[in-house]
């Protein structure tokens, strides 16, 4: 039997009715910095959808469309001003970076309180002593599309497929936080099969097209799939979408899964930091 499409867009637009109704039933709108290097043509789209995503939700949103030349010092006053800016709720600084810039730096020049995205050093801190202030958007974006399964996550085998400090990284934390037993997993993993096949849920966040084949994953599974990979015009995932969706129980596609989510879990994280700065001045 083929595996239960699991519809990130149609999950996502719930979250935003609901972020809506609240934003205009709130005294203050929420303030979101969007910050863009260069000319980059999937960057460009990401920040449209999520600039596009922040105004319908009846939110503030600023965004800075950057040189690609602009120097390290002066991107970093730039932060620096909308760190103290009280309209500004959340930064949100576009990656990938040009060359002559620091990602570490420049993410770690964010305010904790305005990360939105939760890429600063501090909150991945916090995620991970399990005293969560702003928990990265994709890893967000990946717990909830497992739970709209409602497969109950405690005792289950977890696979996560990528390490990175923006999705491999804090998913497999927060899995942890829920009691999966989990495995990460890396280019540098030996016989990748013999883990992925014993996964309940299979997170693919490797950046690698089609990297997890059929044979890979465990009749029933969870198959969450975070790559966005661009080949011959077209974008598609680590999963082998059409042959895994055989054998899993559930799966997300690629466009139309994580990706949405990630932008619906941006717009509530902008309002928890906007509730937070509040909480602080009061």
């Amino acid at each position: 039997m083929p595996a239960k499409i699991i519809d990130g867009k149609k999950i996502a637009d719930s979250i935003l009715g609901k972020l809506k109704d609240k934003i205009k039933n709130s005294r203050q709108k929420p303030g979101l910095a969007i910050v863009l290097v260069g000319s980059n043509p999937a960057s460009e789209i990401y920040v449209n959808s999520k600039e596009k995503s922040f105004e319908d939700v009846g939110g503030y949103c600023e965004r800075h469309d950057l040189n690609e030349g602009i120097s390290e010092i002066d991107l970093l006053n730039l932060l620096n001003s909308l760190n103290n800016n009280p309209k500004i709720h959340g930064i949100l600084v576009q990656l990938p970076l040009p060359k002559q810039i620091d990602e570490n730096l420049v993410t770690n020049s964010i305010s904790p309180h305005k990360d939105v995205d939760g890429f600063t050093s501090v909150n991945l801190g916090h995620l991970f002593s399990e005293n969560t202030i702003l928990a990265p958007a994709t890893a967000r974006a990946v717990l909830h599309l497992i739970e709209s399964t409602d497969i109950k996550i405690e005792g289950k085998n977890a696979v996560v497929v990528g390490r990175s400090n923006i999705v491999g990284k804090p998913v497999a934390m927060m899995l942890l936080e829920k009691n999966a037993t989990v495995t990460i997993c890396h280019s540098k993993t030996k016989n990748l099969v013999e883990h992925t096949k014993k996964a309940d849920i299979l997170v693919a966040a490797a950046g690698k097209p089609k990297l997890i084949k059929k044979e890979m994953v465990k009749e029933g599974a969870v198959v969450i799939d975070v790559g966005i990979n661009r080949v011959d015009g077209r974008i598609i995932g680590d999963v082998d979408f059409e042959n895994v969706k055989e054998v899993a129980g559930f799966i997300t596609p690629v466009p139309g899964g994580v990706g949405p989510m990630t932008i619906a879990m941006l717009m509530e994280n902008t309002l928890k930091a906007m509730e937070l700065e509040n909480k602080i001045k009061s």
